[in-house]
């Protein structure tokens, strides 16, 4: 006896009904991060860990040494660099600094702190700096990050235009565009031009150049005016791009410099925008992830379900597919080469299988609806398409990522 249609498509939705694509990718990134976590734990400790008990031996030795030499007593000593160490919370160095708190001293520190950069080498001391801090950082931190995501957005866009340009310059040498042609509504008869938008691996890699061709400029400088040597200045653009912002090593904060005006300006210019690149770096780095994410998802789809793997295999018929790999139904209305006007036409055996002329009317709906989402952002024109699902406002996602799947072309085919 045949199973009833769709068997085995709503036993995988039943079996995927407490867990959907989205609480999988979550549970499975989590997973991976914990991973990654513990893995970075045990890199950093075997590392890092050898050379901390090497340094203490080191300051043992000499807190001894010195304590026998100058005859004070250790409590008395420890007293002493224990002051030492609040004096330096406080901002205050052997060596002379800039003031911390003038209007360029607090200028850097704001950029700082809504930038989430946070070097903590300035902080405030009093209560009333502690209780606007809080207030002035929740406001200006999220202006910021809204900031980043229109920078996001717009970068996206210039990086659109120009491989556009270039793609059609490249249909123009292969012949397949005329010479005269121009954007407008008549691109939308042209082939070779019709869904296309920039690929989110070009983009990874023009950012990516990007961002390294800063970083080294801007290491540059630090190494010429900071005096660093190159890989701590390299060291030094990362955490600040990255707004990890250790505090280990920061800039312009010397009492006078060479060029002081002109090098302040430099260093600001580079952090604006090493922050803004990095940070849509990251964007398209976590877009491939989550490609990464879903292939993973796909591999095991069914696979621990037996029965559904078993009824998918019975029910596979030459020129038919099975009712798990059928497309959603969605209530939209497309005009397609033809209707089906008998039921030789939209063959179906015993309700278990469709014919391939459904499956090719179905592929020209999705294909038609596609490709008019893939041309918005290459071609300029609005986002007017209305598809009615059973999705909330938030399915396209929010904030960067939704940028990012809204304007690239390998992210668009999953939605």
């Amino acid at each position: 006896m045949m199973p009833p249609r769709g068997a085995a498509g709503s036993c995988r939705r039943r079996r995927l009904a407490p867990l959907n694509e989205d609480n999988g990718r979550f549970l499975l990134l989590a997973a991976l991060i914990a991973a990654y976590l513990s893995a970075g734990a045990t890199v950093f400790s075997a590392l890092e860990s050898p050379s901390e008990a090497a340094a203490q031996l080191r300051w043992n030795r000499t807190l001894h040494n010195f304590s026998r030499i100058f005859n004070i007593s250790l409590p008395e000593l420890r007293a002493f660099l224990r002051s030492y160490e609040a004096a330096m919370a406080a901002g205050i160095r052997v060596d002379a600094l800039r003031p911390r708190w003038d209007f360029p001293g607090a200028f850097y520190f704001v950029g700082t702190v809504v930038s989430t950069i946070g070097f903590g080498m300035t902080t405030p001391a009093t209560v009333a700096g502690k209780v606007f801090l809080i207030v002035y950082g929740l406001f200006g931190c999220a202006g910021t990050i809204l900031f980043f995501n229109l920078f996001l957005e717009r970068i996206i866009s210039l990086l659109a235009f120009i491989m556009k340009a270039c793609h059609e310059r490249q249909l123009r040498r292969s012949g397949l565009l005329p010479p005269n042609f121009r954007r407008g509504p008549a691109m939308s008869g042209v082939g070779s031009l019709v869904g296309w938008k920039p690929s989110v691996y070009h983009v990874l890699l023009i950012l990516g150049i990007f961002a390294i061709t800063l970083s080294c400029c801007a290491s540059a400088m630090y190494t010429a005016v900071e005096g660093w040597n190159y890989v701590d200045s390299l060291y030094y653009c990362f955490v600040t791009f990255s707004t990890i912002g250790f505090g280990d090593l920061v800039s312009s904060q010397n009492a006078a410099y060479q060029n002081q005006g002109l090098y302040r300006f430099g260093n600001f210019v580079f952090i604006f925008m090493g922050v803004c690149c990095i940070y849509s770096l990251f964007n398209v780095i976590s877009i491939v992830i989550k490609q990464v994410l879903n292939w993973v998802l796909k591999k095991f789809e069914c696979r621990c379900c037996p029965k559904c793997h078993k009824s998918s295999t019975r029910l596979s018929r030459r020129n038919a597919i099975t009712p798990g790999a059928r497309l959603r139904r969605h209530n939209i209305s497309v005009d397609t080469d033809g209707q089906y006007d008998s039921d030789t036409e939209g063959r179906r055996l015993s309700g278990e299988m469709i014919s391939m002329r459904e499956l090719t009317a179905s592929n020209k709906v999705s294909l038609a609806i596609l490709q008019k989402q893939l041309s918005e952002t290459a071609n300029g024109y609005p986002r007017n398409v209305c598809i009615n699902t059973r999705q909330n406002g938030f399915s396209a996602g929010v904030g960067a990522l939704a940028i990012m799947n809204n304007r690239l072309a390998e992210t668009s085919d999953s939605r």
